[in-house]
């Protein structure tokens, strides 16, 4: 994040009072709810099948190991 560095506070809050104005408070909660719930289905996929499998099947596979 080079380029924040020659920002200063008040030009950040500035840009984000432009973006606040431009989308609204609206749009920007959605975009927020929606990036959060594509996080959350990215780290469940990273899990993989683990979290699928019956506890019955994951106990059985560490027996037979």
């Amino acid at each position: 994040m080079g380029f924040l560095r020659n920002f200063s506070g008040w030009e950040i809050l500035i840009v984000l009072a432009i973006v606040l104005l431009l989308f609204g408070v609206g749009r920007i909660g959605k975009i927020g709810g929606e990036l959060g719930s594509s996080i959350r289905a990215f780290r469940k996929g990273l899990k993989g099948d683990e979290e699928e499998k019956p506890e019955g099947e994951k106990k059985d596979e560490v027996e037979k190991k």
